[in-house]
């Protein structure tokens, strides 16, 4: 409830919203459809010294926001975001922290008639418990069914509602009937603006080693492009050195010409015979230990049969 004026009370949440700007460097923009007042405390006492939650008409922060702008252009990128029914988290936290806490704080509620379902809804294969006579408002929803000990079973799985349709009433009765609470809701994250930057909340879902994996990718693929049109890259380098050693050792081989590198290379195909007599005792020396072990095995053996 607005106390006092309400031009004091505007005064205040500009001079509020200007304080969470300079303070916070990333805002959480969240859709808070079909969230309700004692959800929204509930939320606000598990964000306590994480976060701080804005609400308000979407005219006044826009123009809290565009009288900030000044002070930091960046700002403007999210005027275009602030569109519905939508709330500001501000936050100096960890935003990965952040998201889950907010997911965290969901509550499930019935399908009503007319909303738009954020889900799929499934209704499985159960005994409803419920008599016959109530056996013709499950054949209007195409729902097959048979009576199993005196009360109505559905016999497989039914797609009720379908995500973004609208649910009609007898969807909803039939949820209300069996009991069930198919959605869940709470604040929703649309867009993280984080020091200057506007982001789809599935960036956060990224992981160290999907960026890694990626940037190797587009390595490798500048490499490939460099090496195919003879330009030089810092990532064809390697490739351009390598391939030029070979052709290099390759020519060393066929001539008399001589290099510390190439060395090792034509003593092998001069004598390979030389190389296996010096590999014979290396791999005799790894067969060693395994010998010693087995004598063991067949001491404790022989105490066994003793």
């Amino acid at each position: 409830m607005v106390k006092g004026d309400r031009a004091t009370w505007k005064a205040n949440y500009f001079v509020k919203i200007g304080r969470l700007l300079e303070e916070y460097p990333r805002i959480f923009i969240v859709g808070a459809d079909n969230v309700r007042s004692k959800q929204m405390q509930q939320i606000r006492v598990s964000l306590r010294g994480m976060a701080e939650i804005l609400m308000g008409k979407n005219t006044m922060m826009c123009k809290a926001i565009r009288a900030h702008i000044p002070n930091n252009p960046n700002l403007e990128k999210l005027l275009p975001h602030i569109k519905g029914n939508v709330g500001l988290v501000f936050s100096k936290e960890d935003p990965v922290a952040v998201r889950d806490k907010l997911l965290e704080n969901k509550v499930a509620a019935p399908a009503r008639a007319g909303a738009i379902a954020p889900v799929d809804v499934i209704v499985d294969a159960q005994n409803t418990g419920m008599g016959p006579e109530k056996t013709s408002f499950f054949q209007a929803l195409n729902i097959p069914t048979k009576i199993a000990k005196g009360s109505i079973e559905i016999v497989s799985n039914v797609h009720l509602i379908h995500k973004d349709t609208k649910v009609g009433a007898s969807e909803a009765t039939l949820l209300q009937m069996l009991g069930v609470k198919p959605f869940h809701y709470g604040l929703v994250v649309e867009n993280i603006y984080d020091n200057g930057s506007v982001f789809a909340p599935e960036i956060l879902d990224i992981t160290d080693d999907q960026l890694i994996g990626k940037f190797k990718a587009a390595v490798a693929n500048v490499a490939a492009v460099s090496l195919e049109i003879g330009y030089c890259t810092q990532a064809s380098v390697p490739h351009s050195l390598i391939s030029g050693f070979k052709k290099v050792l390759a020519v060393a081989v066929e001539t008399e010409i001589n290099f510390p590198l190439a060395e090792g290379i034509k003593a092998y195909l001069a004598d390979p015979s030389a190389f296996a007599v010096a590999a014979a005792p290396a791999a005799a020396a790894a067969e060693e230990p395994a010998a010693p072990a087995k004598k063991e095995e067949s001491e404790e053996e022989e105490s066994d049969d003793d």
